[in-house]
């Protein structure tokens, strides 16, 4: 009996032995890879002229190699019951697909930080939610496709070959091969713990978690610190809290309020209750009973990106016949997007949600109350939203219907008006949408108002044009920002190609009958993808700027046109100035009153990026962050430039309580 507990014990303590000499021969490779991929990639975008302390790059390639620690230690961890048993040409098959995978992954999050200036997030799930080939076809287009695969096989070769040479110097079998039951025991504890703890990614402090990710003030150097799967696992958790719904209270709390009245209170609101809370945030100012309905013609343009608007001149021409119509418009030039991808910005503007995806489910298949279609419409409207994408992308030609639109018109319904368009990868080309909306809007009687929302798509990559469409020669001296991008010059000739087209269609309303009773306005989706990574703290505020012009004949734009806005000021302002009253969420402040003297939370003139960064005219931060503040404006930094604390409470307040208005009001 005892020869028997003997042996047992003995195979016990030499499984377990094999199985964590195993897996931290598993981790070794991996992480050795990972930062190999982050060294690659901080090299690969460093921008040009740009200065970081060498103090704070091994700040960043340490904490990056804790993170790469960390998920290969989990993956050894979780592997702990099989590898003690499997034969070994199993054990190398599993480093080999771990290796594959860790790879791939870290590759994908390069060349997405390449595109989308910040590592993998939840818009990765694009790829199978808009029109995959569509997604596919330009990757193989834009991307480095065939050289990336090759990068991809060779690390991942090199990975394996790495752990058969580590395996080879390291000798596990002299270990294994010990008959001392003490020696065993000791190895598997440490080996075991030190698993644990690097899969923690700390000894003493709390794991390893999403805060940690900013370890200096630069954000394009924090934007290095995770690779692949750790950014992947942070996506994948944000979308499963944006598609969970029944818990109203998630990111108030998170963000530092118990409850919807605190976060009200924080703002002056009413707050006796939660129903005085939504209440509140649909409440507006009651319209003189004799303001006219005028029609209102919204543009959400491709890519519009403000920075390019800063160098237009004669010899670098990117705005075409939009430059003429400038000195016309209330051009608010300190703006920002809501989000950092189309369908995103789409949803935050018309339904006042941080929440994305929001309407892919079944919240998209039934009426939001304070969509700004819906109001509109009930406001005695006519609501058309037209695109010259097709409209079967992220189901809009059901949630559209659904939300108050009466018409949607996309590429297929313009192909069939004008039999001469041709079908791309996205669509139609936008000039196609200008001819439409002209027509429609001439067509339409005076005694109903018509309210157009318009998604162009041509400035998009592949960067494609028409045939007949004329390139513009400029002098690139001119240009003033990062030059790292292979797609540049084409970029800029989409982005003429589409301010041009807006340009003659602001013209042509400006010359016709309908000049004094239609009100124009254009924004863009997001900033354009190829005009850089704004590591430099001056230029940070760029990052995600784009334009926000009201074109109205006679119109006062007051005194807010340089001053921090976004995406969230524009129905509270354009909504007012067409006529429409209505449930609509008061998300932000209305650019046309003059700004306040006096300290004011709810219009203070600040800047929110929905996915939690806020922008003041000093600086922009992560909200709850304040070792996230960098000093960034259009103008120079105030000597005092700082964080500010109450800046932030409050923007957390407001962030908190549209994100609980929108679980709340549509929790099942």
């Amino acid at each position: 009996m005892l020869s028997f507990v003997s042996r047992f014990l003995s195979t016990v303590l030499r499984g377990a032995l094999r199985g964590l000499l195993r897996a931290w021969l598993l981790v070794v490779p991996l992480v050795i890879v990972l930062s190999l991929i982050r060294w690659g990639q901080l090299a690969y975008f460093w921008p040009a002229g740009y200065t970081a302390s060498a103090a704070d790059v091994a700040t960043v390639l340490g904490q990056g190699f804790r993170f790469d620690l960390k998920v290969s230690a989990i993956a050894g961890f979780l592997l702990l019951v099989a590898l003690p048993w499997v034969p070994v040409r199993v054990y190398r098959r599993v480093l080999a697909m771990l290796a594959v995978v860790f790879v791939l992954l870290s590759l994908v999050n390069l060349h997405y930080f390449g595109f989308y200036k910040t590592p993998i997030d939840s818009l990765v799930f694009g790829v199978v939610e808009d029109d995959t080939l569509a997604v596919f076809r330009t990757i193989w287009h834009d991307f480095p496709v065939v050289g990336t695969i090759a990068l991809w096989l060779a690390l991942s070769v090199g990975a394996v070959a790495l752990h058969r040479w580590v395996t080879a110097r390291a000798n596990p079998d002299v270990l294994l091969q010990s008959r001392h039951w003490a020696g065993k025991l000791l190895v598997i504890v440490v080996a075991f713990f030190a698993l644990l703890f690097a899969g923690k990614g700390t000894l003493r402090q709390m794991a390893l978690q999403r805060q940690h990710l900013t370890v200096t003030t630069s954000q394009f150097l924090n934007d290095m610190v995770p690779n692949g799967v750790i950014a992947l696992k942070y996506a994948w958790d944000s979308r499963g809290q944006s598609q969970n719904l029944q818990n109203p209270l998630v990111v108030l709390k998170a963000l530092g309020f118990d409850s919807a009245q605190a976060a009200a209170d924080v703002l002056g609101l009413p707050h006796g209750s939660e129903a005085e809370v939504h209440a509140a945030l649909i409440a507006h100012e009651a319209l003189p009973p004799d303001a006219p309905k005028k029609n209102l013609v919204f543009f959400l343009m491709e890519s519009f990106s403000a920075e390019p608007m800063l160098y237009h001149a004669p010899k670098f021409d990117v705005l075409g016949r939009l430059a003429p119509t400038l000195d016309k418009a209330c051009h608010f030039s300190n703006f920002d997007s809501a989000q950092p991808g189309t369908h995103p910005s789409l949803e935050a503007i018309l339904f006042s949600s941080p929440i994305t995806p929001l309407t892919l489910g079944d919240v998209g298949r039934k009426p939001i109350p304070w969509a700004i279609p819906k109001v509109v419409k009930d406001a005695g409207y006519q609501t058309l939203f037209v695109t010259s994408a097709r409209s079967g992308w992220r189901d809009l030609n059901r949630v559209l219907a659904v939300q108050g639109f009466d018409e949607v018109i996309d590429a297929n319904n313009l192909k069939e008006a004008y039999p001469d368009a041709t079908l791309g990868i996205w669509g139609v080309w936008d000039s196609y949408v200008f001819k439409y909306v002209s027509k429609r809007l001439a067509a339409q009687p005076k005694d109903k108002p018509l309210f157009v929302f318009v998604l162009t798509s041509s400035n998009h990559p592949p960067y494609d044009l028409p045939a007949d469409y004329h390139r513009v020669p400029r002098d690139m001296a001119l240009w003033k920002g990062e030059t790292s991008a292979d797609t540049l010059l084409l970029n800029l000739d989409t982005y003429h190609y589409a301010t041009d087209l807006l340009g003659a269609f602001v013209q042509d309303v400006q010359k016709g009958p309908h000049k004094s009773d239609t009100i124009i306005a254009a924004t863009g989706d997001h900033n354009v993808r190829s005009f850089g990574v704004y590591a430099e703290a001056q230029r940070r505020y760029l990052l995600r700027q784009v334009p926000f012009l009201i074109w109205e004949e006679g119109l006062n734009c007051g005194t807010q046109q340089a001053l921090p806005a976004s995406h969230r000021d524009m129905f509270s302002t354009l909504l007012p100035l067409a006529g429409v009253a209505g449930p609509y969420v008061n998300a932000g402040r209305n650019l046309l009153r003059p700004a306040s003297d006096k300290p004011d939370p709810i219009n203070a003139p600040r800047a929110m990026f929905f996915t939690g960064e806020v922008r003041s005219a000093q600086g922009m931060w992560q909200l709850g962050n304040k070792d996230s503040f960098v000093c960034t404006s259009a103008q120079k930094p105030a000597a005092d430039c700082q964080f500010n604390a109450q800046d932030d409470q409050q923007e957390r307040a407001r962030f908190g309580l549209l994100d609980w208005h929108v679980r709340d009001s549509l929790k099942k």
